[in-house]
């Protein structure tokens, strides 16, 4: 064969040399965040990064969705792990409820996606009761230790904030408790049954897929790290280190043989055997041994509680949100807002659009920090926050070409990484639940032999004298985690949900705007790019040090460059994309006539999936 020929035969990889492939495009090609882009994919490299480069094109649809929604005429489930996913739908082909799929797949999610939930964490959930033809929400939100004195905390404190890892930010666990009270209202199989799928795959092992093994990989760093103020970090490295104690790398099997025999205890003895029995005495042993304050008797106090959820009206969309200790009332805060803006004819991802958007956020979250806190330990003026007349004297602060600053809370009036999943089933039942361990894994703290990490979520306690989330023994921190739900005409639309901190009502309330004004589909909404802005005068814990007065408004490399200048040059300080933008799963309702039709869609930016049947 002649040596042109033979050239033209070769794949376009063979023909650049080795070392070019490893360069930046031309040597000098950069991406929005100005860091070198790779001219090819690369092994053992995270991301292969090339701005000019975007998706292919779809025939129908928004050009940047990803994939199609599943429809399904029988039920339907989304979450952030496939084989998750396909455990609720076996419940439900099984004769099962959504709420029995729901704990199916939260249990198979302790195993397969620990990075984000667990049941050393807290569960919120709202579920659409057919028979009720309303939405009631369920706060599974464990308190602080009652042995663990605010004097204490005080003295070991870090800079005047609770530390991210170790015994002092760990809370009651919550999970199993709401699974538990959920299933005895809601339930059609038996409690047993719903662990099956877990158990096997944590007896089996399961292959870790990209995102959830990068993000073990880099707990575990954290968890090795000198200095880091845990109390002991064997457990958790011998859980999920593998053999070498780094994690798994992607498509390496991963096993929990500990979990799965805390999931059978669980199975065979209900709630009991995870508040009052073995395991929690199992657990006051470890944390006396480690001396942490977690007890028994702290356990043995907790009960999930059904709440009304908070609704508000934006353009003839009801949407729901949980009160509790939650911060969802930001969410409705945040469409008040917007609701006095036309948002369609700023145009979709337009400048004004995201400005608009982020400024409402601006304002919500002043509030968030100030007033938000446990409801029986603090007065919260919910009905004045999520006013329609609060919020009209908010939106008139907001200008269309500059930053409102400073920004401060209203003043009230003077009387007085999270994972997330939904299902639906055959008979209109809707569940849209979301689990945390907060900051990643959680507190880095594993109990002797049990399986799984305990949350840090008592790192969201203010320290300081008067304030309404201030830090106190029995108290429910205040909690990031919230499921979204939204209904029309007196039926259910959407049960949805964004996870991450402090990114949930930002997610949420894109969500809705995208669907709402600018029409997109179910899939489309969650894939279309997002901006996530931190920082408020006030930190509930989760923001970063050295942010300026006016925060930082991330912007995902899919917003228009023209977007990006112009919102930098009215006065916002853009930083680059880090991944923080959430992580959305959502199960629509509709109907053909009189035939009920579930969509489920799962985005791209995690390894979830999304089935209907």
């Amino acid at each position: 064969m002649r040596r042109r020929a033979f050239i033209a035969s070769l794949p376009a990889a063979a023909l650049i040399p080795a070392v070019a492939r490893a360069r930046p495009v031309g040597g000098s090609r950069l991406d929005v965040a100005g860091k070198p882009e790779l001219a090819v994919g690369e092994a053992g490299e995270d991301r292969f990064e090339r701005s000019d480069v975007h998706a292919g094109d779809r025939p129908v649809g928004a050009i940047f969705a990803s994939r199609t929604a599943a429809y399904g005429l029988n039920g339907a489930a989304g979450t952030a792990h496939p084989l998750a996913t396909q455990a609720g739908i076996d419940i439900l082909k099984a004769g099962g409820s959504a709420v029995d799929a729901a704990i199916a797949i939260n249990a198979c999610l302790g195993f397969l996606e620990p990075t984000s939930s667990g049941i050393g964490g807290d569960a919120y959930a709202m579920i659409w009761d057919p028979a009720q033809k309303k939405v009631v929400g369920l706060a599974g939100s464990g308190a602080s230790p009652r042995g663990l004195s605010l004097e204490t905390v005080r003295a070991r404190a870090k800079n005047g904030a609770l530390p991210p890892l170790g015994a002092l930010s760990v809370s009651v666990p919550g999970a199993v408790d709401a699974w538990w009270t959920m299933h005895q209202r809601y339930g059609k199989l038996p409690w047993a049954e719903l662990f099956g799928p877990a158990i096997a795959h944590a007896e089996a092992g399961a292959p870790v897929p990209d995102i959830i093994a990068y993000y073990i990989r880099r707990n575990l760093i954290a968890f090795r790290r000198a200095g880091n103020g845990l109390e002991e970090s064997a457990n958790a490295l011998r859980t999920y280190g593998l053999a070498d104690g780094r994690g798994p790398m992607t498509g390496q099997v991963f096993r929990n043989p500990d979990l799965a025999r805390t999931y059978r205890a669980i199975a065979s003895g209900g709630r009991d055997a995870f508040y009052r029995g073995e395991i929690a005495q199992v657990i006051e042993r470890y944390f006396k041994r480690i001396g942490g304050w977690l007890s028994a008797a702290d356990l043995a106090a907790h009960h999930s509680e059904w709440i009304a959820p908070n609704t508000t009206d934006y353009r003839g969309t009801i949407v729901h949100a949980l009160g509790a200790n939650t911060q969802g009332l930001a969410t409705l805060q945040m469409l008040n807002i917007l609701e006095h803006f036309d948002l369609k004819g700023a145009g979709f991802q337009s400048p004004l659009s995201i400005h608009l958007q982020a400024e409402a956020k601006r304002l919500a979250y002043e509030d968030r920090a100030r007033y938000y806190a446990d409801p029986h330990f603090a007065k919260v003026p919910v009905d004045w926050l999520i006013s329609k007349e609060y919020a009209a004297q908010r939106a008139r602060l907001i200008r269309s070409d500059r930053l409102l600053s400073p920004v401060y809370p209203g003043q009230a009036p003077s009387h007085g990484d999270t994972t997330y999943f939904s299902c639906a089933d055959k008979d209109g039942m809707m569940v849209s639940m979301i689990q945390s361990n907060f900051r990643g894994m959680g507190s880095g703290l594993v109990a002797d032999g049990l399986g799984f990490m305990f949350q840090d979520r008592g790192q969201l306690f203010s320290l300081k004298d008067g304030h309404p989330n201030i830090y106190a023994p029995g108290k429910r921190p205040f909690q990031t985690i919230i499921p979204g739900f939204a209904t029309r005409a007196g039926q259910p639309w959407m049960s949805f949900g964004v996870m991450g901190g402090d990114m949930q009502p930002q997610g949420q309330t894109q969500i809705i705007v995208n669907r709402v004004d600018y029409g997109l589909e179910i899939q489309s909404a969650g894939d279309s790019p997002r901006w996530h802005h931190e920082g408020s005068s006030q930190s509930m814990g989760e923001d970063s040090p050295g942010l300026g007065p006016n925060g930082l408004l991330r912007l995902e490399s899919g917003v228009p460059a023209a977007t990006r200048r112009r919102l930098a040059e009215i006065g916002w300080t853009i930083g680059e994309p880090d991944g923080g933008f959430g992580r959305y799963e959502c199960v629509e309702h509709r109907m053909d006539g009189t035939t009920r039709v579930y969509a489920a869609a799962s985005e791209m930016r995690a390894d979830g999936c999304a089935l209907a049947y």
